[in-house]
């Protein structure tokens, strides 16, 4: 069951809360990002210098609250709901509205959370708010090719693989190609094979 909390917005799942990140997130979230550096790195952009320190942390945190006010992303921290640890964060980002009604998906999960059903969990939500709360008809989610257990995710998610984009992201300090997935609201596309 997911339940969204407008108000003051918040998700919740079974066992998460979905939540933007808070000021006070601060030390638990540098804790996680710093022990799952080498599990995190090689799938992301390279960090900024000042990447895990509190000025980077606190624009991050008035970023988020300005983005959910204006509409063009909803991003969220992942908190277990049974003692309120920290897991990894989700992002829908990129909302365009108009004809396109679209937005871009994107993720991450310590190190010590991975591979327990959380990031499914959390995408499972995060498609429910987009289709459902915001009328949204498109996500879109990219990976590197390499990245099993991502495109496994994302194929478990519902999403579809929709092709290959060169030289898409900047990951780990070099242009790298990503293969491209989509979930459209009312899907009957049914399965699709990566090439």
């Amino acid at each position: 069951m997911i339940q969204v909390f407008k108000r003051k917005l918040r998700i919740e799942t079974e066992r998460l809360t979905l939540r933007p990140p808070q000021h006070s997130d601060f030390r638990h979230w540098v804790a996680l990002r710093a022990s799952s550096v080498d599990f995190l790195s090689r799938w992301e952009p390279t960090w900024a210098k000042d990447h895990l320190t509190r000025k980077a942390f606190t624009n991050r945190v008035y970023w988020s609250a300005r983005a959910i006010a204006q509409g063009t992303a909803v991003p969220m921290f992942l908190e277990r709901r049974e003692d309120g640890e920290l897991l990894g964060a989700i992002t829908l980002d990129n909302i365009r509205r108009g004809p396109s009604q679209s937005g871009t998906l994107g993720y991450w999960i310590g190190l010590p959370h991975a591979r327990q059903g959380y990031m499914r969990e959390a995408i499972a939500a995060m498609v429910h708010h987009a289709f459902d709360i915001m009328d949204l008809s498109r996500l879109e989610a990219a990976c590197l090719p390499e990245n099993e257990a991502s495109r496994a995710l994302l194929e478990a998610s519902g999403f579809k693989y929709e092709g290959v984009a060169q030289s898409y992201l900047q990951i780990d300090g070099r242009w790298r190609t990503h293969v491209l997935y989509a979930s459209l609201r009312g899907d009957r596309r049914g399965r699709s094979s990566a090439g």
